[in-house]
């Protein structure tokens, strides 16, 4: 049997899946946001959805990121940016989205490097339960 070539460029690398856990929980990722990534739990809090989102973009984890994303919003596919490293997780805030709630907000600054460069990305995020479970909406990227 062959193989045809394509001229599709190679897939970036994917990060190594860290030690700690990235979403900044006193915790390693394997017992954190691991577990969620592997569907071995599920997110109780918008807050813990958001943390383990955060995670999944840093260790480049496309399938968990549109599991948890409703399907009105998501996208067919997430475009990772080879030369973005994700490194801190700061939530700010949060209205409901607690165990008991059916929509929450949360908001946070996710702290990144890009091409040697620090930066910083606030957003306020709304989820909301669909299927009984939490998942991203939206939210409005603070530009200033």
């Amino acid at each position: 049997m062959s193989r045809r070539r394509t001229n599709r460029p190679a897939p970036a690398a994917v990060p190594a899946a860290p030690e700690a856990c990235p979403c900044g929980l006193p915790a390693r990722y394997a017992e954190c946001c691991g577990r969620l990534h592997r569907g071995e739990a599920a997110a109780s809090t918008a807050e813990q959805l958001m943390r383990s989102r955060f995670s999944a973009f840093a260790v480049h984890d496309e399938p968990y990121l549109l599991r948890s994303w409703h399907p009105d919003t998501r996208p067919d596919a997430v475009d990772f940016d080879p030369g973005m490293r994700w490194e801190r997780l700061e939530i700010v805030g949060t209205g409901e989205g607690g165990p008991f709630h059916q929509e929450g907000t949360v908001e946070f600054r996710a702290h990144y490097r890009e091409g040697g460069h620090a930066g910083v990305l606030h957003e306020n995020s709304r989820f909301r339960r669909h299927q009984g479970a939490w998942v991203y909406l939206d939210g409005v990227v603070d530009a200033g």
